[in-house]
């Protein structure tokens, strides 16, 4: 290969988060903030997501900009895998105007998630108590506080951090126009490990304006999150770290 090739963002995304995330050790904080900003540079074009163009659905759509998909044209919540391993996952989230994934956890997880395009409502929260309900629904209730206020995440904006236990690791998204978000997981979701998706009732208290209580609850129905090709730079693990 040429070494005068420039490498893609997204692979030094992949080995920067090798490199951190197959460590002993939970990642520094010096760690953290350099995967911050290198999530902080990039656009939605540098996971091949064309913001303009219009043009068909998700997994069949060319256009002008070969192999892109189009934001504007896409009507389901759609996730992009990008990669995924024992250690952390990589993928893009896009949302059309009004779509929304409801109140859910990240049990023991650390997310890295980075507005490319468009803007989108967010909620978050933390547990303050959390306790299992019953042992013959073993479902969780519990007491969780506001992180800041509601707000509103428009592209170009900094990459948000929520940890384990805390910066918000109960969260909801509400597309405010069509958006797209890359996420990085670490580690990655598992039921066999432990790391289920929750998603949560929320239940205001008046008396407390910035603490909720929050109640698990089934898969919503009506939640449609379809998949697509990923159709940006490759990324060469051949000196894979997972």
């Amino acid at each position: 290969m040429d070494g005068s090739i420039e490498k893609s963002k997204i692979q030094t995304l992949y080995e920067a988060c090798s490199l951190v995330f197959s460590q002993k050790e939970p990642p520094s904080f010096q760690q953290i903030q350099w995967l911050k900003n290198l999530l902080g540079i990039f656009e939605a074009k540098d996971v091949g997501i064309d913001e303009f163009g219009i043009c068909g659905s998700p997994s069949s759509s060319q256009n002008e900009n070969k192999g892109q998909i189009c934001v504007q044209s896409i009507s389901e919540i759609t996730y992009i895998h990008i990669h995924e391993c024992d250690d952390f996952s990589i993928g893009v989230f896009c949302f059309p105007a009004g779509g929304a994934l409801p109140l859910h956890d990240h049990p023991g997880m650390t997310v890295f998630s980075k507005v490319l395009y468009g803007s989108v409502y967010v909620k978050a929260y933390d547990w303050v108590l959390k306790v299992d309900t019953s042992s013959s629904t073993s479902k969780t209730l519990g007491l969780a506080s506001r992180v800041r206020e509601e707000i509103i995440m428009r592209a170009p904006c900094e990459t948000s951090v929520l940890y384990p236990t805390s910066g918000g690791n109960i969260h909801s998204f509400t597309a405010l126009t069509p958006c797209t978000i890359l996420d990085v997981l670490t580690p990655p979701y598992s039921d066999d490990l432990g790391r289920p998706s929750t998603y949560f009732s929320l239940f205001p208290l008046s008396s407390l304006p910035d603490y909720v209580v929050l109640e698990e609850r089934d898969l919503p129905e009506d939640l449609v999150v379809r998949g697509a090709p990923y159709m940006g730079p490759q990324i060469d693990a051949g000196h894979d770290f997972c």
